[in-house]
Formats: structure tokens, sequence, C-alpha cells
């Protein structure tokens, strides 16, 4: 497969709904990162703290670094000097951690609340209840170092679309249902991220602002 010509398939499929593109370049080498790089691609997406800023080290400093895998709370220091989003936080004990570090380094991070949609308890997130019970917590409200930008969600891993269609909507209620009653006022939290490289068409009919993709743009992970 050339994979030049399916970065240009995609990235025009985007561009048509306003649509971010993070390409997610877990476990690839800095070579591929490279060649999507002199095609225009400045976002990349990574699941692994000690392999982000491994390649934040030694690529150009203009690409814009999202961590998208699960973080854990003693690994938010590496990332806090630079990550441009955290794309799954999970709790608020991690927030206040991304909120700490984030003013340690005299820096604001922009970070979507990862919702649980998928039929998979393997699969991080939040519930409604419980993210909404974030929000109105005292702790939150007094965080200067974060900005929530959004939700991320991920569909469960299943050939039925309609299922996978079904649990996209339901993220995009979630984020409406939050934007209305928490961030009405707060042009920032307008990112829905969801879809990657098998469902990414239908995550952008329901909603997306935001698209994961790696393995249609660096073939399939070793």
């Amino acid at each position: 497969m050339d994979y030049g010509l399916m970065y240009d398939k995609i990235q025009n499929e985007l561009q048509t709904t306003n649509t971010t593109l993070v390409a997610v370049s877990k476990t690839k080498p800095n070579e591929a990162i490279m060649n999507l790089y002199a095609q225009g691609q400045r976002i990349f997406g990574e699941n692994r703290v000690q392999e982000l800023v491994e390649k934040c080290e030694a690529l150009p400093k203009d690409i814009e670094w999202h961590l998208i895998g699960h973080l854990q709370t003693n690994k938010v220091k590496y990332i806090a000097p630079f990550v441009q989003m955290i794309h799954s936080v999970d709790s608020l004990k991690l927030l206040k951690e991304i909120n700490k570090q984030a003013a340690k380094n005299e820096r604001t991070i922009d970070c979507l609340l990862q919702m649980h949609i998928a039929d998979e308890m393997t699969k991080f997130g939040m519930n409604e209840s419980e993210v909404i019970d974030l929000l109105n917590s005292t702790e939150f409200k007094n965080m200067q170092n974060i900005r929530i930008a959004g939700v991320m969600g991920m569909a469960t891993f299943t050939d039925d679309k309609s299922q996978v269609r079904n649990e996209f909507r339901q993220l995009t209620s979630i984020f409406n249902q939050l934007k209305r009653d928490f961030f009405a006022d707060d042009v920032a939290f307008r990112e829905i991220s969801m879809g990657m490289s098998g469902d990414y068409q239908i995550a952008v009919e329901e909603g997306s602002t935001m698209v994961r993709i790696g393995s249609l743009l660096f073939g399939t992970r070793t």
C-alpha cells in the first residue's frame, strides 16, 4: 500500500468536515513519522510515556504531541513540559496530577475526559455520573493549569457497525450534555476524539472532531 496516497485520501476526507487528524505513531520509527511530517502532518499521538519523551527529544520541535493511551499519575511529570493534549483523563486523581505538573512547568495543558462507551470492560474511561461528580468538585473548580477541551472514547472492537455507531452517538450525546451543563460559555470545550483506522468514517458521521489513525497511515504494528 502507498501510505503517502492513503494520507492524502484521509486528509481530503477529513477536511470537508473540519476533523483533525491525529497520526498514531506508537511503535513506529522516527523515519516513518518524518515521512508524514514531510507531507505536512504535525499532530502525532503516542500511547506510552517513555516512547513519547524519546520521540519529542529526537524529532522537530513544531510537532504537536498528544498522549492518547492510559496514563499513570507517576508518569505525568515526564510529559508535562511539552505535551499538547492528553486524551485519556479518566479520574479526578489524574487530572489533579496533570494540573500540578503543568503548574510546575508554568503551562496550561489541554485535556479530554475519557468516557467509557464500549461494551468491553478492558477499556478505560468514566461513566456519566463519575464525570459529573468530577466537574462539580471543588478540587476541579480550583484547577488553574488544565483546560478541558472535550471528550474522548473508544468503541467496542466489533464488526457490528450499528453497535459502533450507537456508541459514537452516545459519546456525542454526552459531549452535548456536558457542553450545555458545564461549558456553555467555554469555546475551548469543542473536541470529540473518537474514531480509529477501522471506524473513523462512522465516527466522523456521528460528530467526531478528532480521529486517531495509525495502521492506515503506517501499516500494521509488529
